[in-house]
C-alpha cells in the first residue's frame, strides 16, 4: 500500500538551551563506524595541546588488563561516564571528572590461558572495545567466559544498561547456540574476539579471528543481532578454515555496508575461500559471494603460504574528494603494504586501485587513521617497528599513495587525530604502548612534535599494544591494567563542542534488479520560521524495501563540513557542499527521528526537523 502525505516544514531558530546542553559521546572505537578515529574539539589547538598534563585528582582505578578503548557517554542521572571493560570480565562506568566507580559488573569468569590451545592473553574475559547504542542506552559487550574452570567455553555478547549496568531482558546471546553459517558451527573454544563491536542500522556485529598460534578450526566470522531482538541472529565465515579477523577496529562501516579484511587460511587448494581479503557484508550479516563484495590480491596464495595476513590493520572507510574512485576502504597487510579499493565495487580478485609499500616492518592488530587537513587526504598508522607513518592519498584518476612523514616512536599503539574544526589543527596521537607508555602528538601534515609525552606525572603504567585513546571535552583518555588515565589541557573550563566524526558517505548495496520507486511514507512535525542567518533544515522520509530512509537538505551553513544529529546524538560529518544527505536509520517498525545539522567543530545550528514513520 502506497501512502501520501503533504509535507510542509516551517523553521525555527535553535535555543540556546540546546546549544549549551549538546552532548558529547564516544560510543564506539575510534569514534565512528568508518574507524577514522577522527575528534573535532576547539580546544585541542597546537599550543594548548603541548601542555597536556595528567589530571592526578582522577583516580580510575579497575581490577583487570586492558585492550580495549574506553568509551565517554553523558545523559547519565549522575553525570558523564566513562566506559571501562577488562579482561577479568569487569565492566565499569566511572564518573568522568574525578574516575570514581559509578556502578561496577563482573559478566562472568574469564577462561585461563592454560585451558586454550594457544594464545597471548591470559586470562581472556573481555578484549574488545564495546559499543554503545544512546536511543535505548544499551551498553553491548563480547565476554569470554567459562562456569567451571576452563572446560565449557563460551562468548557471551551482553546488553547492559549502560546507566546502571543491569542485564537488559533477553541477554546475553550464548554464540555457540545461536551462530551458523551455511554448515559452520560457531565454537567459542577456537574464536577470539578482539575487534570492537559495531552497531549499524539497529544491529550489532562482532567480528572474530583465532588466538594467536592459529590452533583449532577457526573461522573468520561477523555475527550480528538485532538490538532490538536478540532472538534475531544471522552470521557470516570464511569457507575455509583461518581467515581470521584479527585488527583492534574490528567491524568498520559507511553507514550502510560492513567492511572486514581477513587473514590467512588454510587447505584451500588454491581455491580462493574467504581469506586474504577485504570483504564487504550487507546488512544482517548477509553476503552475496559476488566480486564487487569482496576483494584480494592477484598474490592471495603467497601471502596464505607465508601467514602474511593481509589484514593486518583492520578496515578503514575513507572518502577522498576529487579521486577517482573517492569512495574507498584502506587494508594495511603483514605484507608492509597498503591498499586503497573501490568500496561501491570491491572487484574480486584483481588488482587495487592502488598500492604502497608503506612500512619497513609488519602491520599488524591495530587500528589506522583517516584525516583531512587544507593540504589533502591522509591515513596513519603505527607499525611494528616503533614508527608512527602517515601517507597522502592523492586526489587522482586513479588515486595515489605517496609519503608525508614518519617519527620514530616506540610502542605499538593504534593512533586517534584531533582538529579543532574537522580540517585545522589536525593532531596525530598515539601511546606509546608497552614502549615508553607516555602520550604523543604528531603535527598531522609534517610529523613535527607538538606533545612529547610530558614529565614525571604523565608515566602510564600497563599499557597493552593496540589499544587508543578517546577525546571528549578537552580531556583525553586512556585505559591501561588496573587504571583509566585522565589527561587534561591547561583550561580551567573544558571545551563544549561536540565531539565530530568524519563518517564516510554511505555505500549503496549493489542488487541483481532495480530497487523500487522510494515511497513516502513518513510524516514531518512542522515548526516555525528562523531567524535570518540560520541554517535551515528540511527532511523527506521515505521507505525503499520496507527500510526507513530521510532525506535531508540545508542552506544556511557557513563551515566546510556540517555535523549531522538524529534524535540528539551525532552520526556523521559530511561536506557543506551539495547540501544534502540520505540517512538510513533502519527499520522497518514504526519510529520517529529528530534531526538537526550544525556547522562543523561550532554551536550553531539548524531547526530541527521531526520525521515520524
Amino acid at each position: 500500500m502506497r501512502l501520501q502525505s503533504v509535507v510542509t516544514v516551517f523553521c525555527i531558530t535553535v535555543s540556546s538551551r540546546f546549544q549549551a546542553n549538546a552532548q558529547v559521546n564516544v560510543t564506539q572505537e575510534h569514534n565512528n563506524p568508518s574507524r577514522n578515529g577522527l575528534y573535532v574539539d576547539a580546544a585541542f589547538t597546537p599550543s594548548a595541546a603541548a601542555n597536556l598534563t595528567r589530571d592526578l585528582n582522577f583516580d580510575g582505578m579497575i581490577s583487570g588488563n586492558v585492550y580495549a578503548q574506553p568509551l565517554y557517554i553523558e545523559g547519565a542521572p549522575n553525570g558523564p561516564m566513562i566506559i571501562a571493560v577488562t579482561e577479568s570480565n569487569n565492566v565499569y562506568a566511572l564518573n568522568a571528572t574525578t574516575g570514581t566507580v559509578v556502578w561496577q559488573r563482573n559478566v562472568g569468569v574469564p577462561v585461563p590461558l592454560s585451558r586454550l590451545g594457544c594464545g597471548n592473553i591470559d586470562p581472556v574475559g573481555i578484549t574488545s572495545t564495546p559499543v554503545v547504542d544512546l536511543a535505548s542506552r544499551a551498553l553491548f559487550v563480547d565476554a569470554f567466559t567459562t562456569p567451571d574452570g576452563g572446560v565449557t567455553k563460551k562468548h557471551l555478547i551482553f546488553s547492559l544498561n549502560v546507566d546502571t549496568g543491569a542485564t537488559n531482558a533477553g541477554w546475553p546471546i550464548d554464540v555457540n547456540t545461536a551462530a551458523h553459517y551455511n554448515n559452520l558451527m560457531f565454537d567459542s573454544a577456537v574464536q577470539e574476539d578482539r575487534g570492537a563491536l559495531a552497531l549499524v542500522g539497529g544491529r550489532v556485529y562482532v567480528a572474530y579471528s583465532a588466538y594467536v598460534g592459529d590452533c583449532g578450526n577457526y573461522h573468520g566470522w561477523v555475527i550480528g543481532v538485532e538490538s532490538n531482538n536478540p532472538s534475531n541472529v544471522n552470521a557470516w565465515a570464511t569457507t575455509a578454515i583461518g581467515g581470521g579477523i584479527w585488527g583492534h577496529g574490528g567491524v568498520a562501516s559507511d553507514g550502510t555496508n560492513m567492511f572486514v579484511v581477513t587473514g590467512n587460511t588454510f587447505n584451500t587448494g588454491g581455491n580462493w575461500m574467504g581469506g586474504e581479503a577485504i570483504i564487504r557484508l550487507q546488512a544482517g550479516p548477509l553476503w552475496s559471494g559476488q566480486p564487487t563484495d569482496y576483494w584480494a590480491p592477484t598474490n592471495w596464495l603467497s601471502l596464505d603460504s607465508g601467514d602474511t595476513d593481509l589484514g593486518g590493520v583492520s578496515a578503514t572507510v575513507i572518502d577522498v574528494p576529487g579521486a577517482t574512485p573517492s569512495q574507498l576502504v584502506l587494508a594495511l597487510g603483514k605484507d608492509r603494504n597498503a591498499y586503497l579499493v573501490n568500496r561501491n565495487n570491491l572487484g574480486g580478485v584483481t588488482a587495487p586501485v592502488a598500492q604502497a609499500s608503506v612500512s619497513g616492518t609488519t602491520l599488524r592488530g591495530t587500528s589506522a587513521v583517516t584525516y583531512h587537513t587544507s593540504q589533502g587526504s591522509y591515513f596513519a598508522f603505527h607499525d611494528d617497528g616503533n614508527a608512527v607513518t602517515a601517507y597522502k592519498i592523492t586526489a587522482t584518476n586513479p588515486p595515489g599513495i605517496v609519503s608525508a612523514w614518519s617519527m620514530g616512536q616506540s610502542g605499538r599503539g593504534s593512533p586517534w587525530v584531533t582538529t579543532t574544526d574537522g580540517t585545522n589543527n589536525a593532531i596525530v596521537w598515539v601511546a606509546g604502548v608497552q614502549g615508553d607508555q607516555r602520550l604523543h602528538g604528531y603535527n598531522a601534515d609534517t610529523g613535527a612534535i607538538v606533545y612529547a609525552g610530558g614529565g614525571a606525572n604523565e608515566l602510564m603504567t600497563g599499557t597493552r599494544q593496540w589499544n587508543t585513546g578517546i577525546v571528549a571535552r578537552g580531556r583525553i583518555y586512556f585505559a591501561a591494567d588496573n587504571k583509566v588515565y585522565a589527561f587534561r589541557l591547561p583550561t580551567a573550563t573544558p571545551t563544549p563542542t561536540p565531539t565530530a566524526t568524519a563518517t564516510a558517505t554511505s555505500t549503496s548495496t549493489p542488487t541483481p534488479t532495480p530497487a523500487p520507486s522510494p515511497t513516502p511514507t513518513a510524516t514531518i512535525t512542522p515548526t516555525a520560521t528562523p531567524t535570518p542567518g540560520q541554517i535551515t533544515l528540511t527532511a523527506r522520509g521515505y521507505k525503499v524495501r520496507g527500510r526507513h530512509q530521510v532525506d535531508l537538505a540545508w542552506s544556511g551553513a557557513t563551515s566546510s563540513n556540517v555535523e549531522i544529529y538524529r534524535n540528539g546524538t551525532r552520526i556523521a560529518t559530511v561536506p557543506n557542499i551539495p547540501g544534502f544527505y540520505t540517512d538510513s536509520p533502519g527499520g522497518p517498525r514504526h519510529a520517529t527521528y529528530t534531526y538537526q545539522v550544525c556547522n562543523a567543530g561550532t554551536q550553531t545550528c539548524s531547526n530541527q526537523v521531526t520525521v515520524t514513520f
